[in-house]
């Protein structure tokens, strides 16, 4: 089978990768964690997985038939290394929505036109109307992280963008827009492991782009403008929430629930909805570099 790159996924894990990271992954069963410091030995239980999800689906309907009868605007910003999971997190939030009233915005990079413009104009655009649920599969905060990390800004863009990223996201929430803003957290033998399991699907290989590969051998570099970039746009208004996603199941629940938990909509089911894994999902103290 032809693999994407040539290959270089593979490459990369039996060349440069880390031993312990090539260990962790050879060793594993596919349930297991790869990440030490996770507060979970292994995945949740499918059917568990499953019979929660299926509770938190009946509370997303709600929350967005609310969010259309009041006009509320949501919007949901989705970041993280490459493989952490974001896409399937987002899927897993409009399964059963609207599709009308709940879309996905997915930028590929700046056409030459819009490398002239306001660094968040582009953005602006794609904002929720009334009644709009929106997921950003990642965001403005490319400039943060990956336009840092390969060069594809300077430091004095870069600098201009963390002096205007907190007053913009307060003008977004005091315009009435409600702003979540998830960074998933993914450990490198699980994120190595994931990027494997891309390259030798057909299904799957679509996901991966020259920036995936690349990026795997910049995981210094990536959490350094990770770490700078949680601190430096965490604030009161539009705080960071961090999940803990090598544990896939668990991240989606955590995500819906974050936001389910945040509206007092219409036949709410606190109980249906379920706790939050406190352990994998909370502010800046559960980053795990």
């Amino acid at each position: 089978m032809d693999l994407p790159f040539d290959g270089a996924i593979s490459a990369f894990f039996e060349n440069e990768a880390p031993a312990d990271i090539r260990a962790a992954i050879k060793r594993a069963d596919k349930d297991d964690i790869l990440t030490a410091s996770y507060p979970h030995s292994e995945r949740m239980a499918r059917k568990v997985y499953e019979k929660e999800m299926a509770k938190v689906q009946i509370e997303l309907v709600r929350l967005q038939a609310w969010a259309r009868q009041t006009g509320t605007r949501i919007a949901c910003i989705f970041e993280g290394r490459d493989g952490a999971g974001k896409g399937g997190t987002i899927t897993r939030f409009q399964t059963n929505l609207n599709p009308r009233a709940a879309r996905v915005v997915a930028l590929s990079k700046p056409t030459e036109t819009e490398q002239t413009e306001w660094y968040f104009q582009r953005y602006v655009k794609h904002l929720p109307s009334a009644g709009e649920i929106v997921f950003f599969d990642r965001s403005w905060y490319n400039r943060g992280v990956v336009e840092h990390v390969f060069g594809f800004c300077t430091d004095r863009q870069r600098d201009h963008f963390f002096a205007q990223v907190s007053p913009f996201e307060e003008m977004l929430v005091d315009e009435g827009i409600h702003v979540f803003k998830f960074w998933l957290n993914v450990g490198r033998a699980e994120q190595l492991r994931r990027m494997l399991a891309r390259e030798s699907d057909p299904l799957k290989q679509w996901k991966l782009s020259g920036i995936d590969v690349k990026g795997l051998s910049k995981w210094d570099a990536y959490t350094a403008a990770i770490q700078e970039t949680l601190q430096r746009s965490h604030c009161e208004h539009a705080p960071w929430t961090i999940i803990r996603s090598d544990d896939k199941r668990r991240a989606r629940l955590s995500a819906i629930r974050s936001v389910l938990h945040a509206f007092d909509y219409d036949r709410k089911d606190a109980k249906a909805i379920g706790p939050i894994d406190s352990a994998i999902c909370g502010g800046l103290d559960i980053w795990d570099a």
